[in-house]
């Protein structure tokens, strides 16, 4: 399976290979491979990644309207012209939301036409709620306020953690013990059962879309009950045909760690993707 790999916001192609290595080097490199690319618009480092990336660090789009995101999808069907076939995507944060908004519009404008990959990795990320409501589906009040705590908690968080990561490798400690263990400043309760409800998920009303936009590919979810998007990741679960998803909660925060269980994890799901290809 051949698969194209979408960093991250402030980031890069370069540190998302970083990122996924652990669960990467689970998987038969003959079998799986992996293609990085960076973002079209270079911009400054997301919270805390210059404590341990050099630049440069990209982003897929400058704004977050939705002309800005049909920018970035014409980079991304120029892009998957020029390198593809790929079997599937594998995104994190900010190219998941690249992503599932691609497929919500593709589904909304060319829905009889196949999509340009068969299936999807999603890390830690969600839709964007302006590509939602651009697309004439309701979006509350509380899904607007939720949206943009979460925004900022992630960014105060991931900059104090990295300032504590950078005391902790001073002090010669583990670096990586408690960094997304404060959860009383979370949106969310991370000890909740998965969401079931679909007339409220964290403020959106799943009975009123039509099925037309749901995400009908084999998609993986992974997630942490511990990050502060972790409403946006529910949102996005809920657009996936249940049949044809596979969810996991990696219990950590805004990140992927790195851990042998949590990387056979991933592993095992990139497999499962596998089969439900070829059946």
């Amino acid at each position: 399976m051949r698969f194209l790999c979408l960093h991250g916001m402030g980031t890069s192609g370069a540190i998302f290979s970083i990122q996924t290595s652990a669960f990467r080097s689970k998987l038969d490199p003959e079998k799986y491979v992996f293609d990085f690319v960076d973002a079209p618009f270079e911009s400054a480092p997301s919270a805390g990644v210059d404590a341990f990336f050099p630049p440069p660090n990209y982003t897929f789009w400058r704004g977050i309207d939705p002309t800005d995101v049909k920018g970035a999808h014409e980079w991304l069907l120029t892009l998957l012209d020029r390198q593809g076939p790929y079997d599937g995507v594998v995104c994190f944060s900010q190219g998941c939301a690249l992503i599932s908004s691609f497929i919500l519009y593709h589904n909304n404008e060319r829905p009889e036409e196949p999509l340009p990959f068969k299936a999807a990795i999603f890390i830690c990320g969600g839709i964007p709620l302006g590509v939602i409501s651009d697309l004439g589906l309701p979006v509350s009040a509380e899904a607007w306020e939720i949206n943009e705590r979460t925004g900022r908690e992630l960014h105060e968080k991931a900059g104090a953690a990295a300032a504590e990561i950078q005391a902790i490798m001073e002090g010669g400690r583990d670096a990586r013990k408690g960094l997304w263990d404060r959860t009383d400043t979370l949106d969310h309760d991370p000890l909740a059962e998965f969401p079931t409800d679909r007339t409220n998920v964290f403020g959106l009303d799943y009975t009123r879309f039509p099925d037309t936009l749901k995400i009908t590919i084999p998609t993986v979810h992974i997630y942490g009950s511990k990050d502060p998007r972790y409403p946006s990741s529910m949102q996005l679960i809920h657009f996936s045909e249940e049949g044809k998803r596979r969810i996991y909660d990696h219990a950590g925060g805004h990140d992927i760690p790195r851990t042998t269980v949590v990387s056979d994890k991933i592993a095992e799901l990139v497999k499962w993707l596998e089969v439900m290809l070829t059946e």
